[in-house]
């Protein structure tokens, strides 16, 4: 199904365009709510046809500035390079599952 791969700011927009469906997850490893939805994340990958793209905001400040980051997690949602929704902090499976069937069916 998908994959879940770390982004740097250098091929951010190599891995969005070049795929499908991509979810962007930036997060921070200091960032509790981005470790708990961390697993979350890696059993969508394997369900659904999306890649996860994973942008540490310590290490690469160029891309979440780009799209106005303010708070971490944050979820950008991608559908052939154009960015189609996002949403800010963690959530449980179910929400966020239901999130993705709204702009993937």
């Amino acid at each position: 199904m998908g994959e879940v791969v770390e982004v740097s700011d250098s091929d951010f927009d190599l891995v969005t365009k070049n795929n499908n469906w991509v979810l962007v997850d930036f997060w921070a490893p200091w960032c509790g709510p981005c470790k708990m939805i961390a697993p979350v994340l890696n059993e969508i990958a394997k369900e659904r046809e999306i890649t996860i793209a994973k942008v540490n905001t310590d290490s690469n400040p160029v891309s979440p500035g780009r799209f106005g980051v303010r708070g971490i997690p944050a979820l950008l949602l991608f559908n052939n390079g154009e960015m189609v929704d996002r949403m800010t902090g963690a959530m449980p499976k179910p929400n966020m599952d239901a999130w993705l069937d709204k702009h993937m069916s």
